[in-house]
């Protein structure tokens, strides 16, 4: 049964984040509040953490995993970017988008789209989301939690909670969750394509 962490949206709790850190360290899958919908999350290279997410969503192999990241400066040792993209990228971070971009090798393979060896990258705008990325140090390995046959990730930790508990290792909760999912936009080809319309300004790569 999941362990269930409510923290201050504007000031989360030091003692409550390092526990979650302490879950994920662990070899723990915690759903985590973000700025589009709650996610999926797990440490980097945790093999496990991935297939109980795919048991969760039913995904299978063509889903692009998401490497969510703290700041602008991690995504170099992660994707691959020309300066247009680099630049297109930038400014739009942090905030509501996940790019698909080629992976370097630093990328865990299982998280890697099949044939392709593309993955997703994001930059959140939220201050739990933030906070439990600078305490654990490192990106997370997530994906929206969209349940199948949804459209839209869900957004209130108490109903994850009663849903997923016995999924889950840990829920973190702040209460300011958006329902829209992030705009996702594929940079991995020879032309930019918008594969799903967000809660991001999908102007910008249209």
């Amino acid at each position: 049964m999941a362990r269930y962490f409510e923290v201050h949206p504007d000031n989360p709790q030091p003692r409550a984040l390092g526990q979650v850190v302490d879950i994920l360290n662990d070899g723990g899958l915690v759903a985590y509040p973000t700025d589009s919908g709650f996610a999926l999350g797990c440490k980097l290279g945790n093999k496990d953490g991935l297939e109980r997410i795919r048991r969760i969503r039913e995904l299978d192999d063509k889903h692009h995993f998401t490497l969510v990241c703290s700041e602008f400066a991690q995504l170099g040792h992660f994707v691959q970017m020309d300066n247009d993209v680099f630049r297109a990228v930038k400014a739009s971070t942090p905030g509501q988008y996940t790019f698909i971009l080629e992976a370097t090798r630093e990328v865990p393979k299982q998280m890697l789209q099949a044939k392709k060896k593309t993955v997703g990258v994001r930059i959140p705008s939220h201050r739990t989301t933030l906070a439990l990325l600078e305490a654990l140090g490192e990106p997370l390995m997530s994906s929206s939690l969209i349940l199948p046959g949804q459209t839209e990730p869900m957004s209130e930790g108490w109903l994850v909670n009663d849903e997923l508990g016995n999924s889950l290792d840990a829920v973190l909760d702040s209460g300011d969750v958006s329902t829209d999912p992030t705009t996702v936009v594929n940079f991995s080809g020879d032309d930019v394509v918008i594969e799903r319309y967000g809660a991001g300004d999908p102007s910008p790569f249209e």
